[in-house]
């Protein structure tokens, strides 16, 4: 039986060899999802606290009151006919494969909390994060390219080593206290909200929303950009002064080449081969850190979602929310690899 499978993707991988590398790329990342899946689903078994418990408490509360929700009314057969009932009761792995199999049906199952539909929730707070992360990633590269392929051409100059300093200095700086001191800002001088969200929705009026979210996310966008911006345009003019002083360089400049067309035809275009490289992991970096900036600035997205998740002990929330932001970083990945082929013809996957 093996056979009959690897030849025939053998012979497909010699006739197609970006195809079958892409395929292979996409069975890894499926793979990775399962195993961290399994991963967060053993941690979240050892986590401290009892869901159960908070859900019988949170029944009592909007059925009696607050005088009796002490733990010490719950006896064990209360609290393991809950487990049994969610499904708590049976070994994390046996729990987590049948949460697996409902996800290949298209069911991501209730929030154990709130009982809304996890993926409701998911997609209530994903457009949020998706759209702070791209205009961030859309500021940074475009700046990046900007300032980098500039100083290049100013190596050595007082202004660059400063712009350089002052690069490395924002790459190096923690990107928590950053994001504390723009609140402290806020604050103060009360020119920007201390939130990161209107308190109205786009429904009841269009216009108006537009401009104030850009006025509340204004804080955020700027700590995601300087955060971000040192440690990429550092590496465009360093990968720009890498190409600037090869051979073909220099022979295109002795052939008497205008200098902007050495510039930017010839040697900029190889600069993007380390930039898709690196962007992958840059996205990676900004949903990660999305997640303390949402929770500061109390920002709607799928970080803070996720954070209140792990808070709660929410299983079925906090996997689902891992899960797809895992899926979106590996997935972004895959893409960057399927660009460097398409930017650099050099590259041919599966071939000597």
């Amino acid at each position: 039986m093996g056979p009959l499978i690897v030849q025939p993707f053998y012979r497909f991988k010699q006739k197609a060899p970006l195809a079958a590398y892409i395929i292979n790329r996409f069975v890894t990342m499926l793979i990775m999802l399962v195993l961290l899946g399994l991963a967060v689903f053993g941690l979240m078994e050892l986590a401290p606290g009892d869901i159960v418990t908070q859900l019988m408490t949170q029944q009592l509360m909007a059925g009696e009151g607050r005088s009796n929700t002490n733990q010490r009314n719950f006896t064990e057969e209360q609290l393991a006919g809950q487990r049994a009932a969610l499904g708590l009761d049976r070994p994390f792995y046996i729990q987590y494969f049948s949460w697996l199999n409902r996800v290949l049906r298209g069911d991501l199952g209730v929030s154990l909390i709130s009982r809304a539909p996890v993926s409701f929730l998911i997609l209530s707070r994903l457009f949020n994060s998706v759209i702070l992360n791209l205009i961030s990633l859309v500021l940074i590269t475009f700046f990046s390219f900007l300032l980098g392929v500039y100083f290049s051409s100013k190596a050595g100059t007082k202004i660059d080593i400063a712009v350089t300093f002052f690069a490395l200095t924002l790459h190096a700086f923690p990107g928590i206290l950053l994001l504390i001191l723009l609140q402290l800002f806020a604050s103060v001088t009360n020119l920007f909200p201390v939130t990161a969200y209107p308190s109205f929705s786009f429904a009841d009026a269009p216009a108006r929303f537009v401009f104030s979210y850009l006025h509340h996310i204004f804080l955020p966008l700027l700590s995601a950009f300087l955060g971000g911006i040192g440690g990429t345009m550092r590496m465009i003019r360093a990968t720009m002064l890498d190409q600037l002083g090869q051979p073909y360089i220099t022979s295109l400049r002795s052939r008497g080449i205008h200098e902007w067309r050495v510039y930017f035809h010839h040697a900029f275009r190889n600069t993007l081969n380390p930039y898709i490289t690196g962007s992958a992991n840059l996205l990676a970096g900004l949903f990660s850190g999305s997640l303390i900036l949402e929770i500061i600035f109390a920002y709607p997205g799928i970080g803070r979602l996720m954070y209140e998740a792990v808070i709660q002990e929410d299983i079925n929330l906090v996997l689902s929310n891992i899960m797809f932001i895992s899926f979106l970083v590996l997935l972004g990945m895959v893409l960057a690899d399927i660009l460097l082929a398409l930017v650099d013809p050099r590259i041919r996957y599966g071939k000597d």
